[in-house]
């Protein structure tokens, strides 16, 4: 027989969202930075070739 689950507290659900937000946060940081490099030729860890 299926028992419903405990309430997960506001505290908690604020906590995970904040991490989760901030895990998007850090990603667009590290794709802003790449690009940045790209842009200006100093990138030393990503290769790619430049088609007109």
């Amino acid at each position: 027989m299926a028992v419903p689950k405990k309430r997960t507290s506001i505290l908690k659900k604020r906590i995970r969202k904040k991490i989760w937000k901030k895990g998007g946060y850090w990603a667009a940081l590290k794709a802003f930075s790449l690009a940045k490099s790209l842009s200006t030729g100093n990138s030393k860890s990503f290769f790619y070739v430049y088609v007109k």
